[in-house]
């Protein structure tokens, strides 16, 4: 069977982004992939974490991976720093990567920004990390959206110069998996900007947690324009916030745009945002009340990741033992 890797950073709360471009992808290939799903607090902490935050946090994602329907005892699901095979994979792909390869990585750029004298080495190279995540447990396929695309071209190059410098065929070639119709969930308040954990206003994202008032009032507030629903998708030029809507209705209803457009071509957006919201609400509210459930039992979410951490450590000790052969390291 084909081996997925997936991760995603515990930082601030997981949201409907998260949701539609990934979480729900990742709980519907848990039946046919080998999955080994992660939450990454190594990256994370690229960016300065408060520690009690970083741990809060932590669990809270886990326990939405599980209210999202990830099954821990199907799949494996822990965090990343129970496993140091990750950190040690990393450093041997830092010696393997070449520094012009990490110079092309553009979400370095976007992420440092203006300050990129300031910026944390690890945040520098945290996509030979990515890389090793992936290739620690031979991964065969990643779900990644289009903004992810760069970092697995580049951990395909890693794997493949490892593979030409020791003349031996150690690691696959992973594969994309891009899958659904909102790949790229918009802001609420900038349809041209990713909905985002860091945008500083709650209002332009539906995270998971909120409950169905929450998500009824960022709806209403949700940037449109005055014009009616189009009769076809060629009729949102110009129009990126009536577009984010459309698309994420068809992604959470699991219709084309195609389809939402024909069903409400006409509609004012103050009718077609009760019928969102709808759908939204049946959708979410289940996943926010057993979040609710689950963060109510702290050491029982701990005890899954722990052990989920043993299992993927059991997955990645045999992959690390034939690179340290290779390499030529001494011991272990």
């Amino acid at each position: 069977m084909n081996r997925i890797f997936s991760g995603i950073q515990p930082t601030n709360n997981a949201h409907l982004g998260n949701y539609l471009g990934a979480i729900r992808n990742w709980v519907r290939l848990q039946d046919d992939y080998e999955c080994i799903y992660c939450v990454v607090d190594l990256h994370a902490i690229t960016m300065w974490q408060d520690p009690e935050e970083l741990r809060a946090n932590t669990r809270e994602l886990a326990a939405t991976l599980i209210a999202c329907g990830i099954d821990p005892e199907k799949n494996v699901l822990f965090n990343q720093s129970l496993n140091p095979d990750h950190a040690e994979l990393a450093w041997i792909f830092n010696c393997v990567a070449r520094l012009g390869w990490m110079n092309r990585m553009t979400q370095f750029k976007e992420k440092a920004g203006k300050n990129r004298e300031n910026a944390s080495v690890g945040l520098y190279v945290y996509p030979t990390l990515m890389s090793a995540d992936i290739l620690a447990y031979k991964a065969t396929h990643v779900p990644v959206g289009d903004d992810q695309k760069q970092h697995l071209e580049l951990c395909r190059d890693i794997a493949q110069k490892f593979n030409h410098d020791f003349g031996k065929d150690v690691f696959p070639l992973t594969e994309p998996l891009i899958l659904g119709e909102a790949t790229r969930v918009m802001s609420l308040r900038d349809g041209t900007a990713k909905m985002s954990k860091s945008e500083s206003s709650d209002l332009s994202r539906i995270n998971l947690n909120d409950d169905a008032d929450a998500i009824a009032h960022k709806i209403r507030r949700a940037r449109t324009d005055p014009n009616p629903l189009p009769d076809g998708v060629d009729g949102f030029e110009g129009r990126p916030e009536a577009e984010n809507l459309v698309t994420i209705y068809a992604a959470i209803s699991d219709q084309t745009k195609e389809q939402v457009v024909q069903e409400h071509a006409g509609a004012a957006f103050s009718e077609f945002k009760e019928a969102l919201t709808d759908r939204l609400v049946a959708t979410l509210e289940p996943i926010s009340t057993e979040m609710r459930r689950l963060m109510q039992d702290p050491a029982g979410i701990d005890a899954i990741l722990a052990e989920g951490g043993n299992k993927a450590a059991a997955m990645s000790a045999p992959v690390m033992a034939e690179v340290r052969e290779i390499v030529g390291f001494v011991g272990r």
